[in-house]
């Protein structure tokens, strides 16, 4: 589940269960920022949520009183940052690793908020606690519960004269984990805990750089 805390009371009308994941569909784009020298700097992501989701998150804050699927600029402002207000622990689903280390993010920045035909997009900014050569830098966008799926559809763009390929995930491979896990488990467990199969179905982004 996306650890938003100002929306956890919408989350709570879905009912969650070991047969009803994802709930939350993101469409995503991201945005690599690279030095000319080929030092990651920062990532921005964007999350566009899909309709049901922002329905509830219209509702939650009293927004959209006469249901057009556009907000006012006062009610614009009452949603800006709605997804950046996150608990403990919550590492964003934005992960970075090289050579198979996890690299450490900031706390998101906000930057844009946006409603378009009954859809929130948000847009924000993530930098390295410390660069580092982004050569061989991984990129994946998930929810480790998987209560929340990500696709990376809506862009890719990696500056600094590096480049990045995306490459979708082996859903079969994926499923398959996800039905192994859950056998492995007594039903009511896998209710209250479902595993944590998020990464298998996220894709992936691998920057390079030239020498």
């Amino acid at each position: 589940m996306k650890k938003f805390l100002p929306v956890l009371a919408a989350l709570a009308l879905v009912p969650i269960g070991a047969e009803a994941h994802p709930h939350i569909f993101v469409e995503t784009a991201l945005k690599v920022i690279a030095s000319e020298s080929g030092q990651l700097q920062a990532v921005e992501v964007t999350w566009a949520y899909d309709e049901f989701y922002s329905l509830l998150i219209f509702e939650n804050l009293d927004l959209d009183s006469d249901f057009d699927g556009e907000l006012t600029a006062e009610e614009l402002a009452k949603l800006k940052g709605f997804d950046m207000q996150w608990s403990d622990g919550f590492d964003g689903d934005t992960y970075l690793t090289r050579n198979g280390e996890a690299l450490v993010l900031s706390d998101g920045e906000h930057l844009v908020t946006s409603v378009s035909q009954g859809r929130i997009t948000t847009r924000h900014r993530r930098t390295l606690a410390q660069p580092v050569a982004a050569d061989g830098v991984v990129f994946k966008a998930y929810d480790p519960t998987y209560y929340t799926a990500y696709t990376l559809n809506r862009g890719l763009e990696v500056t600094g004269g590096c480049t990045g390929e995306a490459s979708p995930p082996d859903l079969n491979a994926a499923y398959d984990k996800v039905e192994e896990l859950l056998y492995a488990m007594p039903t009511a467990q896998a209710e209250l805990a479902y595993p944590e199969v998020g990464e298998a179905f996220a894709d992936t982004v691998r920057l390079s750089c030239d020498a």
